[in-house]
């Protein structure tokens, strides 16, 4: 008798796009495939890079949701551990043996908070963003409550215009609070310029991180001037880490996007003026669709429309044709433009979104695909995980 998997009784078209063995051919669709050999090209360098920078690298979980691959991060690229935006989402990750977990925004909520203090419960590392000081005090209640401790980074607002302190003097004055108070610990300074990410221009992201470069060099020596010692500067995303990996003062590098590549990142240059999915990262990720009609000459109707994946920053490209175009989409249909009818119906194609974070947060599975065969189905773990 063959041992039970954790795969026994799921049926393929109903309850996931496909199982591991299948020929990559017979994957269902619409659904987000991920190419094993990229992604791990992707994760090993990013963790080779950060090694040799002397940096930490906390993956941004947010942007793929899942726990096998940060654990592949973990394994294949030294990360050592996840950036979340939410507290469920947080607590899908250290249910799931990631023990270094980083509330990268502010939780202020009471259920919140109290979720929040019961996080080190489960083997993980728990650090929060605050950027007010009267939410100190409700962390400190919670975790002495539950009989754990919290960190916490003080967030600066170095150019995104949404959280964080503007002021080196807010900074100490939040960084005092937390020391003073019971079962919170001060970590260091959440300082990640979210606003230019997508820049085009290597100079113009430049720009931009040299002003924030600069916020936190201050603020820095504003808590040592203070006495107080700053362990962790965390930050820089996938268009901007080798800013803040030669800064001086950034210790731990955020990225996410890198792993997977969309369309709104992949057009973005180097210091060399080339797109950086054309060299720098390789494209992991797609929306495999299929071609459902062709009734007109000129155009094909594929089944990957909104509810397929997130628009917000673009429509996908048709990865490795030229020939083809999305062009647009409605709820269940994508519109390809055709010209010289070159595809038929039945005919299967890898979309790369416009962006990654929320296409992957409307699917349950990702399909790791090898060598044309299916090696690896993995859930999308904290899909929906938003409170």
């Amino acid at each position: 008798m063959n041992a039970q998997t954790e795969f026994d009784n799921l049926e393929v078209g109903f309850d996931v796009p496909a199982l591991p063995g299948m020929d990559a051919a017979d994957i269902q669709t619409p659904c987000l495939v991920l190419d094993l050999d990229a992604l791990e090209y992707n994760i090993r360098k990013m963790g080779d890079y950060a090694r040799e920078h002397g940096m930490r690298h906390r993956v941004h979980g947010k942007m793929h949701k899942s726990v096998d691959v940060a654990k592949l991060q973990e394994r294949l690229g030294g990360a050592v551990g996840v950036c979340c935006q939410k507290v469920s989402e947080a607590e899908v990750f250290a249910r799931g043996g990631i023990k270094d977990v980083l509330v990268s925004n502010q939780v202020r909520d009471p259920a919140k908070i109290d979720r929040l203090a019961q996080l080190p419960k489960l083997g993980a590392r728990t650090i929060v963003c605050v950027d007010d000081v009267n939410n100190v005090a409700d962390l400190s209640a919670a975790a002495q409550k539950h009989g754990t401790e919290l960190e916490v980074f003080v967030e600066i607002d170095c150019g995104a215009g949404r959280c964080g302190v503007t002021t080196t003097p807010a900074v100490v004055e939040i960084a005092k609070a937390v020391e003073a108070a019971p079962n919170l610990k001060f970590t260091g300074i959440q300082a990640y310029q979210g606003a230019m990410q997508h820049l085009d221009s290597y100079e113009a992201r430049k720009e931009k991180l040299d002003i924030a470069i600069g916020m936190v060099k201050d603020a820095v020596a504003g808590l040592k001037a203070e006495g107080i010692d700053c362990e962790l500067v965390s930050g820089g995303g996938t268009g901007s880490y080798y800013f803040e990996s030669n800064s001086g003062v950034y210790n731990e590098l955020q990225c996410g996007s890198y792993a997977f590549m969309d369309a709104d990142y992949g057009r973005i240059l180097d210091k060399d003026g080339n797109r950086i999915d054309q060299g720098e990262w390789k494209n992991a990720f797609f929306i495999l669709t299929q071609v459902m009609s062709h009734a007109k000459a000129d155009k094909a109707i594929c089944d990957a429309g909104l509810k397929a994946q997130s628009v917000d920053s673009g429509l996908p490209f048709i990865f490795g044709r030229d020939d083809v175009e999305y062009i647009k989409c409605s709820d269940e249909h994508g519109v390809i433009s055709d010209p010289k009818g070159v595809l038929k119906v039945g005919e299967k194609l890898r979309l790369v979104p416009g962006h990654c974070d929320p296409t992957a947060n409307v699917h349950d599975w990702y399909v790791g695909v090898r060598n044309g065969k299916v090696e690896s189905l993995w859930p999308v773990s904290a899909r929906g995980k938003a409170y």
